[in-house]
């Protein structure tokens, strides 16, 4: 194996370990929060915010990560904000505060919001454009989906032992990646200096907007919704008359970004809204507990796995329009069979096929969506491009939370309400569908080898 390809190689496992880590502990909180609950006495209004406090953070300020990474540099971004990240897990770890235990959450979002942009522009400007960066990007896509999974998974066991270890999990992971980046990724490029200085404007309107636009979802605060609103049109009227804009709004016009993101949307609204539903589902009626929910979702995770390996030569072979069309296509199918379980669903003969669809599907879809939205884009617009895709993830996020949980209660009885979300996540996944076909399909990427 020559060099350049061991470096390149070594590069990807530390940046695909950084965005496991992102993944992992987003899924980690949930699990534990009664454990929290019960030995620090808060109440649950208070526990809400140790996942949406790291949520509203990680959204809210994805597109300033992107453009930081930019301007300042992917490497020095990437290895400040990871290394706040690791001290915020060990200080929650050590803290028996409520609201001090939530600002340790809230500042792992915001340096979340720098490691994801950063990581994966670090990805798109290492590897080529066509099949070496597309097998890289692949790779990223499963790393993420792997680490939610484990999540879930670790955050069921730690939780019984103690709800610090939840804390604690990241700070090692942190530390080995600390270690090995300064050998492993490429020094950064001084960046060109960009013309009117950096837009501190448009910085405080677009992370203003989108802050209290997942807070407005997920509080379902409608007045701050307006306010967002009025912060997001005003962040558009300042780019357009900025001369170095902090996202220049031709980045929409090239390419498959707009469509990219706008799947990309979708498709977080249905699985992830799906995903929330599904573990009440399990837990509230089908009685699981938290490990056993954990387990039961492994399956899941294992296809996103084997498909996630398979996507770059298929969107080499079939564009991604086609792929990620049918990956959100496939996905819905999986969210819709879980219309079949009833109060007692069997989980051999009908949630693990709905699981496995949906995982094959899922697999499909979130690597060719990532492909798409920095494909044909110039290294200076990477960190750009990806603080966009991650952003329009975590928007979809709270939107489908949102939603899915506004729709519960309008079924009648528990179940038929967890019925009609199932039906209203899988209507995300077929609009994800048709923006994926439509706005994709003119971008084939160059081949990938069969070997």
């Amino acid at each position: 194996m020559a060099r350049t390809e061991r470096v390149e190689r070594t590069a990807l496992v530390v940046l695909c370990a950084a965005v496991f880590l992102d993944s992992m502990d987003l899924s980690l909180m949930g699990v534990a929060l009664p454990a929290i609950g019960r030995d620090l006495s808060l109440p649950e209004s208070l526990l809400q915010w140790l996942m949406s406090g790291y949520a509203v953070a990680y959204g809210g300020f994805l597109l300033l990560g992107g453009r930081i990474a930019d301007l300042f540099g992917r490497r020095r971004v990437f290895l400040t904000s990871l290394a706040v990240f690791a001290a915020a897990s060990l200080a929650g770890g050590l803290l028996s505060e409520g609201w001090p235990l939530v600002l340790t959450r809230v500042v792992k979002g915001v340096a979340a919001a720098l490691t994801a942009p950063a990581a994966l522009s670090l990805i798109t400007t290492t590897f080529a454009e066509g099949a070496p960066r597309n097998r890289a990007l692949g790779v990223y896509s499963l790393a993420g989906a792997t680490g939610y999974t484990a999540g879930l998974i670790a955050s069921g066991l730690l939780a019984e032992i103690s709800w610090r270890l939840v804390f604690f999990l990241p700070v090692p992971v942190a530390a080995l990646v600390l270690a090995a980046s300064p050998l492993a990724l490429p020094r950064d490029v001084r960046p060109q200096r960009a013309r009117g200085g950096f837009d501190a404007a448009g910085a405080v309107a677009v992370t203003g907007g989108v802050l209290l636009l997942v807070f407005a979802l997920t509080e379902r605060n409608w007045p701050a919704g307006v306010v967002a609103a009025a912060l997001l049109g005003g962040f558009v009227l300042i780019e357009r008359g900025r001369p170095s804009p902090l996202v220049p709004l031709e980045v929409f016009r090239s390419g498959t970004v707009g469509a990219a993101n706008l799947a990309a949307l979708t498709w977080a609204c249905a699985t992830i809204g799906w995903q929330f539903v599904t573990v009440l589902y399990l837990q509230q009626v089908l009685g699981y507990t938290a490990l056993a929910t954990g387990l039961g979702i492994v399956p899941m995770g294992l296809a996103i796995v084997v498909t996630a390996n398979l996507a770059g030569r298929l969107i080499s072979r079939w564009g991604l329009g086609r792929v990620a069309a049918a990956g959100m296509l496939v996905q819905g199918v999986g969210i819709l069979l879980f219309l079949r379980a009833g109060a007692t669903g069997d989980y051999l003969t009908v949630l693990l096929p709905a699981l496995v669809v949906h995982g094959v599907g899922n697999g499909l879809s979130f690597p060719s969506l990532n492909i798409a939205a920095v494909a044909g884009l110039p290294d200076a617009r990477q960190g750009l491009a990806s603080g966009l895709v991650t952003s329009s993830v975590q928007i979809g996020a709270g939107v489908g939370v949102a939603v899915l949980a506004a729709v519960l209660p309008l079924g009648g009885s528990p179940l038929a309400g967890y019925r009609l979300a199932f039906l209203v996540a899988g209507g995300f996944s077929l609009l994800g569908a048709i923006a994926a076909a439509y706005g994709l399909r003119a971008r084939r990427p160059a081949a990938v080898p069969i070997d």
